[in-house]
Formats: C-alpha cells, structure tokens, sequence
C-alpha cells in the first residue's frame, strides 16, 4: 500500500494499517473546520460550534497523493474517512483478480464504514485527497453523547444502501449507452447539489476506471463517448473532462423518464 503523505495543518501521519509502523496524528488548528469548503455538505453540517469542535479533536486532517490506496478490503476497519477535496475509487477485487468499482467519492462523502470488524473495500485516491481521519472507537463514543451524530450515521448507511440500488439498476436494466449516459448526469447532478454548475463534468478517473465500474470495456467506453460526440450530444474536454451540448438529448439517452434533479439521494440527515 501507498504511504500516506499528510501536509494539511501541520500533521503527518500514515494510513490505516501504517500505523502500528511510526507516524504522528496531530488534531487539526481551531481554523480547520471553519476554513473546510465541504462542510455544508458533510456529515458535520448539522453540528453546532461546540459539537464541531468536539469532533474535530477527534480527527487528524491529512492528504494523500493519487494513487495512494488508503483502505484495503479485509484489513481491520479501525479508521473512518470524511473526505475534503478529490476523487477517490471504492472497489473490490474479484477471485480472478478483476476489479469491480463500486463508486467513486469526492468531497463531502464519508467512507470506510463496515458491518463487521473488516473493510468490506478498497479505496484509492483518484487525485490527491484530503480527508479528515477518525478513530472507528472514538467516533463511536462520540455518536453515544451527540444524537446528531448517530442520526448522521444513519444517513451515511441509508445512502449505501441507495447507492448499491442504483448500482443494480444500471448494471442489471440499461444498455451501454444508458450507463454512460446514466454516470455522466449523476456526477452534473451531484456537481450541482455540491454547489457547482451543472456542466462541464470533470472526469479525473481513466476510461479502463469507468468501464470497471459500468461494468463494460474500455472499448465500449470510449466508442460511446465518441458517438455522443458525433451525435452533437457532448463535447470532449480532453481525456477528463466533457461538455454536455445537449441536456435532453443526454437524459434521453439515458432512458430517464422523470428526472428530479434537487432529488439529493447521498445528503444527510439534518
């Protein structure tokens, strides 16, 4: 695994499962929280200035590069994640060595939850990450004297739970060019409901990352965004990024019949 590189406030550290081998956790200054461009959209957005900073003398604030894989499937999940800033891919690798993406999570997302005492995935920074590190134990302790953290938990586990519905839905029920579709509108919908214009769609992952988690192959991936393309639907920025020229032709391609965009299935509970 990667070693974590943590620069943000002054700390240093290393990831779970690095720790038991050397590195120091500082608690972030008093400014971390207050300067943090996600927390209107996180799990501390419904945490008042004395409960926020409770939690924050909880947490370490770090960064890691791309490519670091900070969570390994079946290692002991001891740690959680409260991302900042980045992309990160959550995956699981198959018996025959294939990788199965099962999502990709950016700033305001919470990961490393587990039913049992080990991760049920990997994850690997996308681009550099920053995330804010919590103690599984501590954080537990913490959730028995503020409910609102517990309800926030809750909403974390409801929005798995609707995340892996509509991971079905689009492996189980839609051609090639309704997933690609399907993938693009949900990152302008998320972009939109984190603040951001609807339009262009920053892509940072590879095309192999996005035919692993569609469930396709690179080639189908990239022969489809080149149709689109050809069809006036989208413009290419590069390898990351895409213009969508056409909106209702994007949603017709994704065979949406009722599109709610402030629909906010991954928001918290407040």
């Amino acid at each position: 695994m990667a070693k974590v590189k943590a620069e943000a406030s002054g700390s240093s550290g290393v990831p779970s499962g690095d720790s038991a081998r050397g590195g120091r956790r500082l608690h972030p200054d008093s400014d971390t929280c207050g300067h943090c461009e996600a927390r209107s959209f996180n799990m501390c957005s419904a945490l008042d200035t004395e409960e926020l900073a409770r939690l924050a003398a909880l947490m370490s604030d770090q960064r890691v590069e791309a490519g670091t894989t900070f969570i390994e499937e079946g290692r002991p999940a001891t740690e959680l994640f409260n991302l900042r800033s980045g992309m990160v891919k959550v995956f699981k690798l198959l018996a025959d060595g294939r990788c199965q993406i099962t999502g990709f999570m950016g700033a305001g997302d919470f990961i490393g939850l587990s039913r049992g005492g080990t991760y049920a995935y990997s994850a690997t920074a996308i681009t550099p990450v920053t995330f804010c590190r919590f103690q599984r134990s501590q954080l537990r302790c913490l959730s028995d004297d503020l409910p609102k953290i517990e309800r926030q938990m809750l909403g974390l586990t409801m929005n798995e739970l609707m995340a892996a519905q509509d991971q079905m839905v689009l492996l189980g029920r839609k051609t090639a060019r309704e997933r690609i579709a399907s993938f693009l509108l949900s990152l302008s919908d998320r972009a939109v409901r984190r603040g951001a214009a609807a339009s262009p769609i920053d892509l940072p992952m590879t095309r192999g990352d996005i035919a692993d988690y569609l469930g396709l192959t690179t080639e189908t991936v990239s022969r489809t965004f080149t149709q689109l393309k050809g069809e006036g639907v989208i413009t290419l920025k590069g390898n990351h990024g895409v213009e969508v020229a056409d909106m209702e032709a994007l949603v017709e391609v994704a065979g949406i019949e009722e599109r709610d965009q402030d629909r906010a299935p991954y928001d918290l509970i407040a």
